[in-house]
C-alpha cells in the first residue's frame, strides 16, 4: 500500500466512488425520464469501474508482480468500456433525435 502517497489514495478512492455515484444518478435519470436508453449508458460506465478497481487493488498490493494481469485487465477494461461509452452515447443521440422527429 506504500506505493501512493495518501494524497493519492484519496483521488483514486474518491474517483471510484465518484463513477458509482454517477452511474446512480445516470440509471436513475433514466428511471424518472422514462428514457430507458440511458440505463445502457449506466450499464455502459461499468467496464471503466473495474478498470478503476483493477488499478487500486494493483496498487493496494503494492504492485506486485504476481498481480501484472490487473494492468492487463485494466487496460482491457478501458478499451471495453470507451467502446460501451461511445455506443451508448450514440444511442442516445440517436434516441433523441428520432423522438424529436416524431414531435414535429
Amino acid at each position: 500500500m506504500h506505493a501512493l502517497s495518501i494524497p493519492t489514495w484519496i483521488i483514486h478512492v474518491s474517483s471510484v466512488v465518484e463513477w458509482i455515484v454517477a452511474i446512480w444518478f445516470v440509471w436513475i435519470y433514466g428511471e424518472i425520464s422514462g428514457a430507458r436508453y440511458w440505463w445502457a449508458l449506466s450499464w455502459a460506465m461499468l467496464p471503466a469501474l473495474v478498470s478503476a478497481m483493477c488499478a487500486c487493488t494493483w496498487h493496494f498490493f503494492d504492485n506486485l508482480e504476481s498481480l501484472q494481469w490487473l494492468v492487463t485487465l485494466q487496460a482491457l477494461m478501458t478499451v471495453v468500456g470507451n467502446t460501451a461509452l461511445c455506443a451508448a452515447a450514440w444511442w442516445i443521440w440517436r434516441s433523441v433525435r428520432q423522438s424529436n422527429n416524431l414531435v414535429k
